[in-house]
Formats: structure tokens, C-alpha cells, sequence
């Protein structure tokens, strides 16, 4: 099996992809040029932003694991171009040259709404406001209109491996309840999820997957060393930012880091 991997020098990508091929598939990295290509991985040149250079990248794929995105930034506008518009450009070229290839989608728990009034299911109403969440749901839609054999994964807050993550957290959530929970997974189970993928167990479904203990805030800045100011404030809305994962599991899912406690004790993060 060759797997075209978009996003493949990024936060997630640049820990899934050595996993993969440590499992023995045969991966190939979409790099802009200049890039350097990480060890025993093909190089495709390449940018979902230029339809004409993904043909090539596409050609000859079992499957492609659809990284690449942009979050971090005040620039809606590059948002929606990469997130939606560069999902689409690699569709159409996996529609005429690979058609036969499976299509995973990394997708965000921050689609669900704020207000939710259980932790946030694949079933969920949503509808969100901000363009990273709204351009990643327009990417799942395109994809899932596309005819293509599909599997969307919606990832929580990833974090681990050294990537730095979890230590820029405190300077985001500055405002935020110190309560507020936050479902959780580690790199090394984003590689279990696509792993699953990969071999068809989440054809043609939208899945969330996290890990075993959703975190509060105070929680996670306190493994930091970061005191946040205690509030016994209720919660606005309790729900937000917490996945319920029941279906990965029912589909064979099962996290090895099942909280960041664990991954903290075992020197994981």
C-alpha cells in the first residue's frame, strides 16, 4: 500500500509519518519545493494549493492521509484558500487519477457547537462560526459529496512527542474557565486512529477520536507549572471542547496514552 501524506512537516504529520513507516507502509510526503524529505519516504513536489503539480503526487496511491492545513492565524482568508479550497484541488485530482484510492480526512472536535448539551457526537448538530472549524466542515462536506471512499477523523487538542503543544497552551486560554474540560489525544494514538483508516475500518464515517480522561484547563496548565486564577463560576457551557468517543471505540479503537497524565509520568510529552 503507497499513502500520499499532505501535511507531512507539520505538528502531526511530522509524528505520523515515521510511525507509518515503522508499520511498514510504503508512504510518500507532498513537500513544497525546497523541502526536505524525511528518511525512507518518496518525495512528491507538490501544493494543494496548485492543482496542476498534485496529479503526479496522487498517481499510482492506495491512499491518501489529508494533513495539511492552516490554523494559527488572523488570515480567514488563507484559512478558507488552504483548508477548503485546498482540500477540493485534491480531491478532483484523486477523482481522475486515483479513484479508487481511500480518501482519510484530519478533521477538528472544534466543529461541535459551544453549547452543546452533551460532549460532542458525530450526530451533532453544528454549525461554527470561526474559519478554522468552518473551513475544516466545508472540507468534510466536499469530501463527502465527492464519490470517493472517505473516512473523516475529528481530532481534539493532539498533543506530545516533544512537539510543544501543550506548552503554548497558557498563552490562549488566558480568559477561559479554569474548569473547562478539553477531551485530549496523543500523537502515538492519531497513528492508531489512521492506522484503522488505513485498513477500512472507518469507511464512509465521520469519527471522533480522543483519549480515555478529558483534562480541565487548570488541570493542564498545573502539569505546566502554570497557576491559573480558581473560579467557582458555573460553566457557561460545560460540553464545549469534549468528544464523545464511543464509536471509534466500538470500531477498534483503543488508546495505549489514556490521559495526559499518563503520558506526562512516562515522559511522553
Amino acid at each position: 500500500m503507497t499513502i500520499l501524506i499532505t501535511g507531512a512537516t507539520g505538528l502531526v504529520g511530522e509524528r505520523l509519518l515515521p510511525r507509518l513507516v515503522e508499520a511498514g507502509f510504503s508512504c510518500r510526503a507532498l513537500l513544497r519545493a525546497g523541502k526536505a524529505c524525511p528518511d525512507s519516504v518518496e518525495a512528491a513536489t507538490g501544493d494543494i494549493l496548485d492543482p496542476a503539480t498534485l496529479s503526479n503526487a496522487v498517481r499510482g496511491v492506495s491512499a491518501i492521509v489529508h494533513l495539511a492545513a492552516v490554523f494559527r492565524t488572523q488570515d480567514s482568508g488563507l484559512i478558507w484558500k488552504s483548508n477548503r479550497d485546498g482540500t477540493r484541488n485534491l480531491i478532483t485530482a484523486v477523482q481522475a487519477v486515483a479513484p479508487d484510492a481511500r480518501f482519510i480526512l484530519s478533521s477538528t472536535s472544534h466543529v461541535y457547537n459551544n453549547d452543546n448539551p452533551h460532549p460532542g457526537r458525530e450526530d451533532d448538530p453544528v454549525n461554527p462560526h470561526h474559519a478554522y472549524p468552518a473551513s475544516k466542515l466545508a472540507a468534510e462536506q466536499e469530501l463527502q459529496e465527492s464519490g470517493l471512499n472517505w473516512s473523516i477523523i475529528r481530532f481534539p487538542f493532539v498533543y506530545g512527542d516533544g512537539d510543544g503543544h501543550l506548552e503554548s497552551l497558557p498563552k490562549h486560554i488566558s480568559t477561559w474557565h479554569p474548569a473547562q474540560r478539553m477531551s485530549t489525544v496523543h500523537h502515538r494514538d492519531v497513528a492508531t486512529a489512521v492506522q484503522l483508516a488505513l485498513e477500512g475500518a472507518f469507511d464512509r464515517l465521520v469519527v471522533n477520536v480522543a483519549d480515555d480522561a478529558p483534562a480541565s484547563i487548570y488541570e493542564l496548565t498545573g502539569l505546566l507549572g502554570v497557576q491559573l486564577e480558581s473560579s467557582a463560576e458555573p460553566l457557561s457551557n460545560p460540553w464545549y471542547l469534549q468528544v464523545d468517543s464511543s464509536l471509534a471505540r466500538s470500531l477498534g479503537f483503543h488508546c495505549s496514552v489514556h490521559s495526559v497524565y499518563q503520558a506526562q509520568q512516562e515522559g511522553l510529552i
